[in-house]
């Protein structure tokens, strides 16, 4: 299945990285938080770790560690703007439930 990243988030990726000056891509993890137990991490790499999978859409490098990818097999990552908000958004065929406040997500 892998990880998929639309063209509109791509392309929002392009302009942080462009504007940031330097790195490689964009690391997608998991922490520990919230009332659900797991919520994704987004973070710029300039390098890779070893265990790093990189993923390539769109002419963006997308970094995820084994351990995440496990959890994040089939996600899709798109980039949305509704009214004055806008943000990265997650569709995770392994998530089987989310907190109130959609900060996190149980598997």
């Amino acid at each position: 299945m892998g990880i998929t990243l639309t063209e509109a988030a791509a392309e929002r990726v392009k302009a942080y990285l462009a504007n940031r000056g330097k790195g490689i891509g964009l690391r997608l993890g998991l922490k520990t938080s919230g009332c659900s137990g797991l919520a994704y991490v987004l973070e710029f790499v300039d390098e890779l770790s070893p265990g790093d999978e990189v993923i390539e859409a769109h002419g963006v490098n997308l970094i995820v560690d084994a351990k995440s990818l496990v959890y994040l097999d089939g996600l899709q990552v798109d980039f949305i703007k509704e009214g004055l908000n806008e943000g990265f958004k997650f569709d995770n065929p392994n998530a089987k439930g989310e907190c109130g406040c959609g900060e996190s997500f149980t598997v």
